[in-house]
C-alpha cells in the first residue's frame, strides 16, 4: 500500500513538474489574480433620488463588472467585440421619409405586432435607436438592443443616418453630430404615427452625441420620455486627439475614415456639387475628413468650431428628461478626463455610469463573450424602468417639481 502511494505521488510530481504544466498553471493563476483585480463595481454619478430609483429598478448598476478574463484593455475589448459579437436575427420593415430640404431618411422598423404586453400598437412604447458614426441597423449592438426591447413587448425603429441606410442621397446633405434637424423630423414622424405611445431615445457613440444635443436643444419639447447612451465621446476635440494617437489611429481611426470615404464615393454624383471629392478621398483621419467634408457641408468655419458645437458635455444642464449614460474609463474614443462628472453631479435628471474597463461599445463579460453583455443588460433594465415606472422616474429626477416651480 505504501508503495502504491509512493508511486502515485511520484507520477503526480512528474506530471506537475513538467515545464508546460508549470507554465499553464502559472498563467491560469495570473489570469485569475488579474481578473479579480479588474472586477469592480461601476461608479454611479447622479443625484441621490435618481440613484435610489436606478438601484431599485436597474440592479445591474450595483453589480460587479467583471470583464472577459482574456480581454481586459479597452482597445482589445473594442476589437474583439467587433470581430466575434453575435448577430441576432432581426426582420425589418423599411420606410423612407422625406425631409424639408428634399432629402430622405431611411427608417428600419420592428413593429412587434406579436407583443403580448402591448397588443395595441397605438400605445406600444417605441425605442428609437441611433447608431454610431458609420453604423446602421445591421450593427450587432443594434440587433442586440432590438432583441432586448422586443422581449419586453416594445416597438423599435432605427434612425439610419443619411447615406448609411442603403438609400440614395437625393440632396447633397449627409449628417453630423451637431445638426439635429433630421432627428427632429424622425421624432415628429414617429409621434405623428403613434401619438399615444411613449418614445425613448437610445444613442450609441456619435448617435449618443446627436441624441444628447437634441434633448438639450428641444428641452421639454423633445417628444421623448427618457434617453440612454453608450460610449458617448463627450468632448469631440479631445476625442479626436485620442483617436490620433499612433496605436488608436492604426487600429480604429483609419478604419472608420475608410468607411466615411466609401460612403462619399458611393454618393459622389450628388456630393460633388458641394465638395471637392478627390480632396476628401485623400483624408486619412476622421479629423481630416471632417475638415474637408463635414464642417464645410454644415457651414462651419473650421473643424474645431464643429467639434465644439458637437460636444454634448456642457449642454447637459439644458436637458429635461431622465438620461442614463454608460461609459468605460479605458474607451480609446472617449478619454476618461472628458467625462462631465462635475456637471452631472449637479443635475437631477442625468446619471453617468462608469466602468473601469469595457472599451468602446463592448463591455464584454464571460469566457466566450459573443452574446449579450453588460451594456445590453443595462439597456434592457433601463428602458423597462423608464416605460413601466414613468411617474417614479420623473419624481426621482424632480421633473414634476421643476414644472410646478415654473408654473
Amino acid at each position: 500500500m505504501l508503495l502504491s502511494h509512493w508511486e502515485l505521488w511520484s507520477s503526480y510530481w512528474e506530471c506537475v513538474s513538467r515545464p508546460y504544466t508549470v507554465l499553464i498553471c502559472s498563467l491560469t493563476a495570473a489570469l485569475c489574480y488579474l481578473w479579480g483585480r479588474k472586477s469592480q463595481t461601476p461608479a454611479l454619478v447622479c443625484s441621490e433620488s435618481f440613484r435610489v430609483f436606478l438601484c431599485k429598478h436597474c440592479p445591474v448598476v450595483t453589480e460587479t463588472f467583471s470583464p472577459t478574463p482574456w480581454c481586459w484593455g479597452g482597445r482589445l475589448q473594442t476589437i474583439v467585440c467587433a470581430l466575434i459579437k453575435s448577430r441576432p436575427t432581426v426582420i425589418y420593415r423599411n420606410e423612407c421619409i422625406r425631409t424639408i430640404d428634399g432629402g430622405q431618411i431611411s427608417l428600419d422598423w420592428v413593429d412587434n405586432h406579436a407583443s403580448g404586453y402591448y397588443p395595441e400598437s397605438s400605445t406600444r412604447p417605441t425605442v428609437l435607436i441611433l447608431p454610431g458614426l458609420t453604423g446602421n441597423s445591421q450593427q450587432p449592438y443594434v440587433l442586440h438592443a432590438i432583441n432586448q426591447a422586443t422581449r419586453h413587448g416594445y416597438r423599435c425603429v432605427v434612425f439610419n443616418n443619411r447615406g448609411f441606410g442603403g438609400e440614395e442621397l437625393l440632396t447633397p446633405v449627409t449628417f453630423c453630430a451637431s445638426n439635429t434637424s433630421d432627428l427632429e423630423r424622425v421624432v415628429n414622424h414617429v409621434k405623428g404615427l403613434y401619438p399615444h405611445a411613449p418614445v425613448l431615445g437610445a444613442g450609441v457613440s456619435l448617435g449618443g452625441m446627436l441624441l444628447l444635443n437634441y434633448l438639450a436643444r428641444k428641452r421639454s419639447e423633445s417628444g421623448m420620455v427618457a434617453g440612454f447612451t453608450i460610449s458617448v465621446p463627450w468632448d469631440a476635440v479631445k476625442s479626436s486627439a485620442s483617436m490620433e494617437e499612433p496605436i488608436n489611429r492604426l487600429l480604429f481611426n483609419s478604419h472608420l475614415t475608410r468607411g466615411l470615404r466609401r460612403a462619399v464615393r458611393r454618393h459622389q454624383k450628388i456630393l460633388e456639387k458641394v465638395v471637392d471629392i478627390e480632396h476628401v478621398m485623400k483624408a486619412r483621419t476622421i479629423r481630416e475628413f471632417d475638415e474637408r467634408f463635414t464642417s464645410l457641408l454644415f457651414g462651419y468655419e473650421s473643424c474645431t468650431d464643429y467639434y465644439h458645437d458637437a460636444s454634448p458635455d456642457k449642454k447637459l444642464p439644458n436637458t429635461t428628461v431622465p438620461i442614463l449614460c454608460l461609459n468605460a474609463a479605458d474607451d480609446p474614443f472617449s478619454p476618461q478626463n472628458t467625462f462631465p462628472l462635475t456637471i452631472v453631479q449637479d443635475l437631477p435628471n442625468v446619471a453617468l455610469l462608469l466602468t473601469a474597463h469595457g472599451g468602446h461599445i463592448a463591455f464584454l463579460q464571460g469566457l466566450f463573450p459573443r452574446g449579450e453583455s453588460y451594456m445590453e443588460r443595462l439597456f434592457s433594465q433601463f428602458i423597462q424602468a423608464a416605460f413601466e415606472h414613468t411617474t417614479d422616474i420623473r419624481r426621482a429626477c424632480r421633473i414634476e417639481e421643476e414644472k410646478e416651480e415654473l408654473s
